[in-house]
């Protein structure tokens, strides 16, 4: 995994403009079973990539922290919510919560997370390749061919099937 996580950002770059002319191209005539298509692409996907053995999106990029999310996690660590706030988030340029740092803070070593019962809710569907209306999701995932092995090889998938 070390070797695929080294080349990956170099591998979805190289690819940029064709998984862009991919993404077009299907917003511009989206098939009718595209939710379907990315399920069964998800499903593919990782039954190839144990995100334990990567954790490249927890130690490359912070999720959105909903209200929900801070209550949730602040109560796990028995903190007032504020405390929680001060200790571990801060604004991004879109005014949503994110975490201070990255890699996460609450991630181990072993790349198992401390709070993955109560896990933020971006961290709980990430990389979203099985959500409904998917394509509304196309230019994140296009982002994410850079920071999750699962993403980029959804999309070699998707040249395949589309």
């Amino acid at each position: 995994m070390k070797e695929k996580l080294s080349l990956l950002k170099q591998e979805a770059l190289k690819n940029k403009k064709e998984f862009k002319r991919l993404t077009q191209k299907i917003k511009k005539k989206p098939p009718k079973n595209f939710d379907y298509i990315m399920k069964e692409i998800h499903h593919e996907v990782f039954s190839n990539i144990d995100c334990l053995s990567c954790a490249n999106c927890c130690k490359t990029t912070s999720p959105i922290i909903t209200e929900k999310d801070i209550k949730r996690i602040s109560k796990f660590l028995r903190i007032k919510a504020v405390k929680f706030i001060e200790k571990y988030l801060k604004k991004d340029t879109d005014d949503h919560w994110m975490f201070k740092q990255t890699p996460c803070v609450f991630l181990n070593e072993d790349n198992y997370c401390q709070i993955y019962e109560v896990r933020p809710k971006a961290c709980r569907e990430y990389p979203h390749l099985d959500r409904k209306k998917n394509i509304q999701l196309l230019n994140l995932h296009l982002k994410n061919t850079e920071i999750c092995p699962a993403v980029f090889d959804g999309f070699d998938l998707l040249k395949e099937k589309i």
